[in-house]
């Protein structure tokens, strides 16, 4: 896990740039997710419209302090640093898990969170660290 990323998971978002640094890592993710913007605002919790929004994060603009909006970032770059321990030799893999079906999760992970919102996020985290286990 990056070091924004264990601040995240600390409590330590106040600071502007640790915030920018994680709208920088979040937007890389969904790239290499290559999830649509209208995926992307739902997995942040943010309206199927704000595009614009991230937009600025793209543009280096720092996330909102909100505590969801962190808490969602910081539960995606989890999601991701489990892919990347549990595909350690296929990144194409890891980067496609979200976007693919999967029969215990009952469809696509990213569905199951759009669907489920926070909860849902918090379901694929959970089984990811359950298949990490294991």
């Amino acid at each position: 896990m990056t070091a924004v990323a264990h601040r995240l998971a600390s409590g330590d978002t106040g600071s502007r740039g640790a915030r920018a640094r994680l709208a920088a890592m979040v937007t890389q993710l969904f790239d290499h997710w290559r999830l649509s913007a209208v995926e992307q605002a739902q997995l942040l919790g943010l309206s199927t419209g704000s595009r614009s929004t991230l937009a600025r994060y793209r543009n280096g603009e720092p996330l909102a302090d909100s505590r969801d909006l962190l808490d969602r970032a910081g539960h995606l770059l989890g999601i991701h640093e489990s892919l990347r321990l549990l595909f350690p030799h296929d990144r194409d893999l890891a980067y496609r898990w979200m976007t693919q079906p999967n029969r215990r999760l009952g469809g696509r992970p990213v569905d199951l969170v759009i669907e489920r919102g926070f909860e849902g996020l918090l379901a694929v985290r959970r089984y990811l660290d359950f298949q990490r286990g294991q």
